[in-house]
């Protein structure tokens, strides 16, 4: 009894010293790099192996943007974030880009109607960047065509309450108020509006010729008045003129002229011209002293007094 028991315990005692003195197997690395595994067996297990990988260029965050990330199931509210490598929860947040770029919106051709009834067709171009991205994303479904919308509702209400005229002399100043009432409401949107301008005004034909003509009649009517102009001063001169020239001194001036003129001609003839007896008298004083002397050319003055009244000759 005694050795059956004795065999027993010994016979226990070696294979639990044997089961605890056996040594585990060494891991080993498989050749694909997935990670290290144990053979199946007493406290093995499998541990996985985490590969990093570098961002790509298209997933970092550019200069001229913002990243922002949403809750779209807990609500629409969200929180900026830093450039780099952000961690979300796929299944409840998503990240949104927002572009802070100056950027340019054209805006589609406006109908609309002067405060005297003519209709036009506008078209104009928005200049605007972002300055709130949380404002942007989660204060407007679509900033882009709330502005376009604002846009054309303000024009034509600008536009309606001038006339034709106004609204071409004064598209700058127009389009500058139009720019000043878009930019208070779009500052509520996180937008910044740098500037609103006018492209193209369109006329129907029918108006077009009618500007023409209106044109074109106004730059007649404005030649004709510069000739008129030209025909007064010109008669005011012709009139002081003939005011100077009918003066007795004047007359006398021409008298001497004109003799002076026929004395210098080769014509061996007597010439009688009607005139004032001063005048003679002043041809004989001018003889006397040597320009009309004979010795200078032979001719003297003959004076005299006939029907036609007094009278002055040259004479060879």
């Amino acid at each position: 009894m005694d050795d059956n028991t004795t065999h027993h315990h010994s016979t226990v005692s070696d294979n639990n010293t044997t089961s605890s003195a056996a040594p585990l197997a060494p891991a080993t690395k498989p050749s694909n790099g997935a990670g290290y595994q144990r053979p199946p067996g007493i406290g093995t297990r499998e541990t996985p192996l985490i590969n990093v990988e570098p961002p790509r260029r298209e997933d970092l965050q550019p200069s001229y943007a913002q990243n922002l990330v949403g809750e779209s199931e807990q609500g629409t509210h969200g929180w900026a974030v830093d450039p780099g490598l952000v961690k979300i929860n796929p299944l409840s947040e998503r990240l949104i880009q927002v572009d802070v770029k100056i950027q340019i919106v054209e805006v589609p051709k406006q109908v609309c109607m002067t405060k005297d009834n003519v209709t036009l067709h506008l078209t104009s171009v928005i200049y605007y960047h972002i300055t709130s991205p949380h404002k942007a994303a989660f204060g407007i479904s679509n900033v882009r065509q709330a502005l376009i919308e604002r846009t054309q509702t303000t024009l034509r209400h600008v536009v309606g309450a001038r006339v034709l005229q106004d609204v071409i002399e004064r598209r700058e100043e127009i389009a500058q108020s139009i720019g000043e009432i878009i930019e208070d409401v779009a500052a509520g949107w996180g937008v910044k509006v740098e500037s609103m301008l006018i492209k193209d005004m369109i006329f129907s034909n029918e108006l077009q010729d009618s500007l023409s003509m209106a044109a074109q009649s106004k730059r007649i009517g404005e030649s004709k008045v510069i000739a008129a102009r030209a025909e007064v001063e010109s008669a005011k001169l012709m009139r002081q003129a003939a005011d100077i020239l009918s003066s007795a001194p004047a007359m006398q001036i021409r008298y001497l002229e004109a003799m002076q003129a026929m004395a210098k001609s080769a014509n061996s003839k007597v010439i009688f011209l009607p005139g004032p007896a001063n005048v003679a008298s002043q041809m004989a004083m001018a003889d006397s002293v040597g320009e009309g002397s004979a010795a200078n050319g032979g001719k003297r003055i003959v004076e005299g007094q006939g029907e036609g009244g007094d009278f002055g000759a040259w004479s060879t």
